[in-house]
């Protein structure tokens, strides 16, 4: 199950249990795809998190909060305080709801890298 490996940050069974979603041509929803990020970036593979929320993006998916902060949390994981910063503008530009966790996550990140003014 996908969120039970997002809770355990296991990433690696997560992202073989998507990879088995699509071998298996199950359509994956952004649920499924954001207890992926989650588990990517729980893990550390920020990169491997910003690649999924990248085919995420251009599948036309609809994408959601809980997604957007996953992929902002794996950027500020990551120290990619330029990504993080630029997926809260492409929030409004996918009309979603800017929350006030992805913003406050984007501004930790500008701060680990130094970028904060």
């Amino acid at each position: 199950d996908l969120s039970a490996c997002e809770s355990g940050a296991e990433w690696e069974k997560a992202m073989q249990l998507f990879s088995a979603m699509s071998q298996n041509e199950v359509e994956s929803d952004a649920i499924a795809c954001s207890a992926v990020l989650s588990a990517c970036e729980g893990g550390g593979e920020w990169q491997k998190a910003v690649t999924i929320f990248n085919s995420m993006m251009q599948s036309e998916m609809e994408l959601d909060t809980i997604a957007f902060n996953a992929a902002i949390s794996a950027c500020k994981r990551g120290g990619a305080w330029e990504l993080a910063s630029q997926l809260c503008g492409a929030m409004a530009k996918c009309k979603v709801k800017p929350h006030s966790m992805a913003f406050s996550t984007a501004t930790s990140a500008c701060e680990k890298g130094g970028e904060w003014e």
